[in-house]
């Protein structure tokens, strides 16, 4: 088993690297710009690379609403390599550089209310697909087999879904597991889906999804919601009124601001810890390779030796990232798991102390 987990993830590892720097080949008589090339694969795009070709794209819809209020959907290979339709264009340069910007009648530059189905959008809606699938494939088996145990996928499924739920679900929130259970299980194997489609680099893959803020905001957003909507009264009353003496309360209300600061840095840290975690292994990794191409005028005996160790160091650094995207999904699920649980706590539980 171990054997052919090392093929897959060398395979892996190989798909990716050789599409997301071949067409730094044919530009290696100009100068080489490593930042540019890296963050060109990190940052989010109107199109997506056909794999092993750096020229061919995959061009995805436009939408978006003009100054006139005009509603325009095209194609995004009409606004590629500089060119432009009905006005509009992406931006090279300036604080909207990447984005799709238009030019009114009066030539004034705006940028219009953005609704395209971008790389990330696409990579969204994929990985729902592929986490529901897998999700639905042990339900499926269930229906099908009651008293039989899965096999193959589906019994890695039924393993995983066990280990979350009993040691850290249920061990957290005790009779109320099977109340926000669903919602856990769910941030668990959306967030592990996009983890590990991130690390392959040719389509479908190779979405920097988790190393996209606006994702991680919304995913520690919606355990926000989750947390104080369906908080109790115990958990309020210890926001606003905790169990302190009351010189700490009143009439300068310092803990009661602690606590509400903690409200919102709760999230905070789930978004902040996801992000930066998926995008610093995400650049590592672009940042081994390009090593190759930044020696590759140095010579034939420079280049070998350089390309050697950088492909050795990107396949660690590529199973390491595999097991980061686990133990992120992971942690993420059980830090939200205990955010949950300390907003349902009872009042009657003080009072028995």
């Amino acid at each position: 088993m171990k054997k052919y987990i090392i093929y897959i993830l060398s395979s892996l590892f190989l798909f990716s690297a050789l599409p997301v720097f071949a067409g730094e080949e044919e530009k290696e008589e100009k100068s080489f710009n490593p930042k540019e090339t890296i963050f060109e694969h990190l940052l989010d795009n109107y199109s997506w690379e056909v794999p092993f070709s750096h020229e061919l794209k995959i061009h995805l819809p436009v939408i978006v609403r003009d100054y006139k209020g005009d509603w325009k959907i095209f194609s995004s290979g009409k606004i590629e390599k500089g060119g432009s339709h009905e006005g509009l264009y992406i931006a090279k340069e300036g604080k909207n550089k990447g984005k799709i910007e238009g030019v009114d009648d009066q030539g004034n530059t705006y940028r219009p209310l953005d609704l395209s189905i971008t790389k990330n959008v696409f990579a969204l809606i994929i990985s729902a697909f592929v986490c529901a699938f897998c999700v639905f494939s042990v339900a499926r088996w269930y229906r099908r087999n009651r008293f039989k145990a899965p096999r193959k996928g589906s019994g890695i499924m039924e393993f995983v879904i066990e280990m979350i739920y009993r040691d850290v679900i249920k061990s957290t929130l005790g009779d109320k597991a099977s109340r926000f259970a669903p919602y856990l299980l769910t941030v668990f194997f959306f967030i592990l889906t996009m983890n590990l489609m991130g690390l392959i680099v040719i389509f479908p893959g190779g979405a920097n999804l988790t190393g996209n803020i606006s994702i991680t905001l919304v995913l520690a957003v919606c355990t926000f919601i989750m947390v104080n909507v369906l908080g109790t009264k115990g958990y309020w009353k210890e926001v606003f009124w905790p169990d302190v003496p009351t010189w700490l309360k009143f009439p300068v209300p310092i803990m009661p601001i602690i606590e509400i600061f903690g409200v919102f840095t709760k999230p905070a840290a789930l978004m902040v810890r996801l992000f930066a975690n998926m995008m610093g292994g995400h650049l590592i990794i672009l940042a081994l390779i390009s090593l190759i191409f930044i020696f590759g005028s140095m010579g034939v005996a420079v280049l070998s030796g350089t390309t050697v160790i950088s492909v050795l160091f990107s396949l660690f650094m590529m199973l390491i990232d595999t097991l980061v995207s686990f133990i992120q999904a992971y942690v993420f699920t059980m830090l939200s798991t205990l955010f949950i649980a300390l907003a349902q706590v009872k009042e009657h539980q003080k009072e028995t102390r």
